[in-house]
């Protein structure tokens, strides 16, 4: 499965652009392993580098690498196909 397709980054906002907006900004896509992590997407570079809430020991906003997530070895990464963009705060407080 593609981690990203084209249609997720038109939409995706260049990293720093939902800067000051915290839990209210929107996340694109979310990836997941399924019952363990979960990585809801606000922004992305356009090369590697995508801020958004990572949820899993604990839940934080904050960087993470599309190539780290391809390299995770054990059970791969999905994208959710059925994802609909939601706030952080959303993906958060209804565990969507």
């Amino acid at each position: 499965m593609e981690l990203l397709t084209p249609e997720d980054l038109k939409k995706l906002p260049k990293l720093g652009e939902t800067d000051g907006q915290g839990m209210k900004a929107i996340a694109y896509v979310k990836f997941f392993v399924p019952g363990f992590w979960t990585w809801y997407v606000s922004e992305f570079d356009g090369e590697d580098t995508f801020f958004g809430l990572v949820r899993g020991f604990e839940d934080e906003l904050g960087n993470f690498s599309l190539k780290e997530l391809k390299s995770i070895s054990g059970l791969s990464v999905e994208r959710d196909l059925y994802f609909k963009p939601a706030t952080l705060e959303e993906c958060e407080n209804k565990n969507l």
